[in-house]
């Protein structure tokens, strides 16, 4: 099932709202603290946009406005990975992003996967709530890391050379 197919669910706390509603989400808010955070510096709107319909994203929202924005990369059956969460300064401290977790971590979707990973640089006491560890074999893993994609010109494919 495509993510942009995935029926939306809701939960409501006093005045906040968490939602994955893709026709709620603002997408100017969710490009605008990306393209200035530490981890998705400069990135293009057109492929906050992509990342958005072709994931499972959650979004916060306090009194119609969005605050806050999760996003989760999955095949619905054996893995996700959490990226891109966020809550806006002025919302932080109050328990939203904790709240944020517990609405991914419940989503009926996302139940039974056998593993669940995210990348963060200062979100470790959060995460760590939910049952996330450092990675127990990281010699194991491996990646394919371009933090200079969204500085390069906007077809971001590297040439092949024979």
């Amino acid at each position: 099932m495509k993510a942009s197919e995935e029926p939306f669910t809701e939960h409501r706390k006093g005045k906040f709202v968490i939602s994955t509603d893709q026709e709620r989400f603002d997408v100017d808010v969710v490009h605008g603290f990306l393209t200035e955070c530490y981890w998705a510096q400069g990135i293009p709107r057109e492929v906050v946009v992509r990342s958005i319909k072709n994931s499972l994203c959650f979004g916060v929202y306090c009194d119609g406005e969005q605050v806050g924005f999760a996003r989760v990369i999955t095949d619905y059956a054996t893995y996700a990975y959490i990226g891109d969460v966020f809550v806006l300064g002025s919302y932080r401290g109050h328990g939203v992003g904790k709240w944020l977790m517990e609405c991914i971590m419940c989503h009926p979707s996302l139940q039974g996967l056998r593993r669940w990973s995210l990348v963060t640089g200062d979100a470790h006491g959060l995460y760590t709530k939910f049952g996330f560890t450092p990675l127990k074999n990281p010699e194991r893993y491996m990646e394919l890391h371009d933090p200079q994609v969204y500085k390069r010109n906007e077809n971001p494919a590297k040439e092949v050379k024979s």
